[in-house]
Parts: C-alpha cells; structure tokens; sequence
C-alpha cells in the first residue's frame, strides 16, 4: 500500500514539473514572439525618420568598426607600435576589457543559442556568428563608450560623437537584422556592466609597467644594446 502511495506521488511530482517545465517553454516562446513583433514595430518607426535612413547607408561601416576581431588585431597593434609607457595602462585595461566583452558575449550565445533574424548573404562581412544573443557590437560599443568617458575619461568635446557612435552601432544591428530588440538590449547592458567590472579590478600604472614590458622585453640574443 505504501508502495502504491509513493508511485502515485512519484508520478504526481513528474506530472507537476512536467507541467511546470511546459508552461515555462510555452512563457519563453511567448516573449521571443513579442520581441520579433516589437522589433519589426521598432524598426518600421525608426525608418521614418531621414536621419535613421540615412543611416542604413553606414550600417556597413559602423558593422566593420566595432568588429570585435578589428578591434583587438588593431588594438594589440597599438600596444605593440606606440610602446609609450605613458599609455600603458590604459592599453592594458581596455585590451582586457575587450578580451572578457568577446568571452561572456560568447558563452551567453552558447548557452542561449537564439538564432538570428536573418542570415547575411553578403560574402564580405566579417562573421557573424549565426547566434543571436546578445549582441556583441551593442556590448563593445557601450563598454568602449563607458571605459573613454568613465575609466579613461577623453576630452568632453569627444564624448558626443563617441555617444552618437555607440548608438548608431546599436541601431545598425536592428536595422541590418543581424539582431532583435531584446538582443541589443542586453549586450547594452553587458557593456555597461563591464565596464563596472574592470573599473573594480583596474590594473594598476606599475602593474601595466612590468606586464607589458615583460611581453614585449628583446630577449633574443645579438640584437642591437
């Protein structure tokens, strides 16, 4: 008899996190429909405006400029050109903010695997990936507009159009449907939070000092003294 009870709220707890398991899929489907929707209704409105038309003739360009492989081949360019001590830890920094933007946008889209609005058919575009969340362009734009208005402030006549940018950016993702609306979102926050984040754990002028000049030290023997 105490058999029967405990097979019948075995089963009873199967069919409860069965149900809850369902009604879970079935939120989570309704949510994705009414981002797909907000996201055609958002774009539909934004490209009314002349400005926002004008924009999809950049959205090529503002795609290449805040590519995250661009980004870092060029900014590890930059360390290793301009060897000024002066900006060495700012380099440091930014180079490990980069370097944990294209690791937590890549675990999140491996774990949510939300697949893109559409596929690009244009050969020469760098990536995407085919995953969707987050954006990773929303990310890096505003984790760059943070760390050079907020971490390593630039003169305040740069913050407009470094502000204009990372926005432009983030709209171009829409606009390109490379991304939805809750995608941008998010990577907007990512960005923002990593910025916090490297602010917490900023790496010190001395620290920068010895960890760049260690990497780029000649060590190879029969060079010039």
């Amino acid at each position: 008899m105490s058999a029967q009870k405990r097979n019948t709220n075995g089963e009873k707890q199967c069919d409860v996190a069965a149900y809850v398991s369902s009604g879970s899929t079935t939120m989570l489907q309704y949510l994705l429909e009414i981002d797909k929707t907000a996201t055609k209704t958002v774009v539909s409105f934004l490209l009314k405006f002349a400005s926002i038309k004008s924009l999809r003739v950049h959205c090529k360009f503002l795609e290449y400029s805040c590519d995250g492989i661009v980004w870092l081949a060029s900014w590890t360019a930059f360390i290793w050109l301009v060897n000024s001590k002066n900006l060495f830890q700012m380099q440091l920094n930014m180079l490990i903010g980069l370097l944990l933007d294209i690791v937590v946008v890549a675990l999140l889209k491996a774990i949510v695997r939300r697949r893109r609005p559409a596929v690009p058919k244009d050969t020469y575009t760098i990536g995407p990936d085919k995953f969707s969340f987050p954006s990773g362009h929303a990310s890096r734009a505003f984790y760059l507009l943070f760390f050079f208005t907020k971490l390593y402030s630039i003169p305040v006549v740069f913050w407009m159009p470094l502000t204009a940018w990372a926005v432009s950016v983030t709209l171009s993702r829409l606009i390109l449907q490379r991304h939805y609306l809750l995608d941008v979102l998010a990577g907007t926050i990512i960005g923002i939070l990593e910025a916090i984040f490297l602010g917490l754990i900023w790496i010190s002028e001395e620290s920068a000092l010895s960890i760049i000049g260690f990497v780029s030290e000649d060590n190879v023997p029969g060079g010039p003294e």
